[in-house]
């Protein structure tokens, strides 16, 4: 069941209020209180409501949130725990809380290269061997795609713990094209995952440029103590905005892409739409669909368009058109019959 966070700040704050036995708590005192913490939480006034607290009582004495919490009135005015040591912060982890935990461990396990993620497994093992000695272990229900092959994976600390600490990098690199690699004193923003593939996001030393690093290109990392490190003018959200993929171009490279889907796909494509400027311009009796996005024209957006093969057409613009029916031209030939040599051959 979802729960916001003045819910729980209003449960524990009655839960407090009740074990303080050496008060007598009304109603209005534990609305006071309610209303007190959430003040203190938030720095604004919050009025409860009595119906609110009724209801949070009458919640926290249920069982739809696990804390069964044995909550009575006495002299048909007070309020406290009938078990004198009783709180809801003690109350056990169930065989559902169990399941939702060691599940969600197994996907924060899909991440086991960060630290952060190993060390918070062992944590939560260490609670589940506390409260069940005895426990079944099933396979894992969700399953996330991750190629443990992958090279760079074993610099994703590193970085996430250079971006946290807010420390320069000294990256010995070497892209596809380049014949040697170099050394980039680099101020590390972000990490951008896309496609089951890594990259480190930020600036080289002494540049304003925003420089994008795939991990299995980066040869070593070692720390910079001696550069300061900085980190203007970049909002990573406003820097992807026009952008599927992770190549950012310059705005030249904006374009406005019509495409045609065709029914079998229609419904994929609206559900999951390619970018968040997807709109729908029609829909055709035959089932098929009209949709726009404005985007950069970079190579991941021809991958995408290219993935779908017969059953996306480029209506506009003419030069992505034009691009694609080049690539598709050049790639029907790797499928041309080979030719029958002649009788005089």
């Amino acid at each position: 069941m979802a729960l916001n966070k003045n819910a729980l700040i209003r449960y524990r704050t009655i839960d407090k209020c009740l074990q303080n036995r050496h008060r007598r708590w009304t109603l209005n005192d534990l609305i006071d209180a309610c209303s007190d913490a959430l003040y203190e939480y938030e720095g604004k006034d919050a009025e409860v409501s009595k119906r609110t607290v009724q209801l949070d009582i009458q919640m926290m004495r249920s069982d739809k949130l696990g804390y069964n919490a044995p909550i009575v009135v006495y002299d048909r005015k007070f309020y406290t725990y009938e078990e004198e040591d009783f709180t809801i912060t003690d109350v056990p982890l169930n065989e559902s809380d169990m399941s939702i935990l060691s599940e969600s461990v197994e996907m924060l396990r899909q991440f086991k290269d960060f630290s952060l993620f190993s060390e918070l497994g062992g944590v939560i093992q260490r609670l589940e061997d506390r409260i069940y000695t005895e426990k079944t272990h099933q396979p894992a229900i969700i399953h996330l795609d991750k190629n443990e092959n992958l090279k760079g994976l074993e610099h994703l600390d590193t970085l996430y713990q250079s971006i946290l600490k807010k420390i320069v990098l000294r990256i010995t690199y070497q892209s596809f094209t380049a014949r040697s690699s170099s050394v980039l004193p680099f101020h590390a923003y972000i990490l951008k995952e896309f496609n089951n593939r890594w990259f480190v996001v930020g600036r080289k030393d002494g540049e304003e440029r925003i420089f994008t690093l795939a991990l299995d290109r980066i040869i070593q990392i070692i720390y910079d103590l001696s550069i300061p490190y900085r980190m203007e003018n970049f909002d990573a959200a406003a820097f992807y905005r026009n952008t599927f993929g992770v190549t950012v171009m310059t705005d030249r490279q904006l374009i406005s892409v019509e495409l045609k889907v065709d029914r079998s796909n229609a419904p994929y494509v609206l559900t999951k739409p390619f970018h968040h400027s997807q709109q729908l311009l029609e829909r055709y009796e035959d089932g098929s669909i009209l949709i726009s996005i404005y985007v950069h024209h970079n190579y991941e957006l021809e991958r995408l368009i290219l993935g779908f093969g017969q059953s996306v057409e480029v209506l506009k613009p003419r030069v992505l058109r034009r691009r694609i029916q080049y690539i598709l031209r050049n790639a029907l030939q790797n499928y041309a019959p080979p030719e029958t040599p002649s009788e005089e051959d």
